[in-house]
């Protein structure tokens, strides 16, 4: 049995945007549905899929609008409450685009850096030792224009979305862990452009399996 950490923001809890619409509070994708369900699918009785989404989670950010978002805080605690872990798979950085953290994209890339440094320093894996990590960059964010608030809220956000791939897959390389780049196999909803529907979870769920299925030579 391999035990799989998801560690990530409202992608991995599942937010879906379709039945999220006119709604006073998040609602998730069915289980089965959320890329960490297609990945467990995938994957099979041999794997344990440990999810840990939340919604507005960040890499190293305080947001001063919401309580315990930090990822960093949170991560260690997190590590150890679900050892022994053959592998992390870390997805964040959507919510650090945030205006109010002003922050470059490569800023955003050294976030995430610090989180893969905390996991492969850790002694959370089988026999006391590290687990393995597979960094995946974050989906792109669609356009905005429709989205008054959002727009504020995420000013420039497209464009550092799409440096996302090359900033991380150059941190993957630093620290030696593998690398994924969602944007290949996902789509922002139409509705919403930070967030995915149905189809992309899937995608993505199959090709973090691949990845993994290739980071254990299986």
């Amino acid at each position: 049995m391999k035990n799989v950490l998801c560690f990530g923001d409202s992608n991995t809890w599942g937010f879906d945007p379709d039945a999220s619409q006119n709604q006073p509070f998040p609602v998730r994708h069915a289980a089965d549905v959320r890329w960490t369900g297609a990945l467990a699918a995938a994957l099979g009785a041999d794997w344990k899929i440990i999810a840990d989404g939340q919604n507005g989670r960040t890499t190293v950010h305080d947001d001063p609008f919401n309580v315990a978002r930090n990822g960093r805080t949170y991560l260690p605690a997190c590590l150890e409450a679900h050892q022994p872990l053959n592998a992390v798979v870390l997805m964040l950085g959507t919510n650090d685009l945030k205006a109010v953290f002003n922050a470059p994209a490569g800023e955003i890339a050294t976030g995430v850096g610090v989180l893969v440094r905390l996991i492969l320093q850790s002694t959370n894996g089988p026999g006391n030792l590290a687990p393995k990590v597979l960094l995946v960059a974050p989906a792109a964010v669609g356009k905005l224009e429709r989205f008054p608030d959002l727009v504020e809220k995420f000013a420039g956000a497209e464009a550092k979305a799409r440096r996302f791939p090359e900033l991380y897959r150059a941190i993957a390389g630093q620290f030696g862990c593998a690398f994924l780049n969602a944007q290949d196999y996902t789509t922002p909803s139409p509705v919403d452009p930070l967030h995915l529907d149905a189809a992309s979870h899937a995608g993505l769920g199959q090709a973090v399996a691949a990845a993994l299925r290739t980071l254990f030579h299986d």
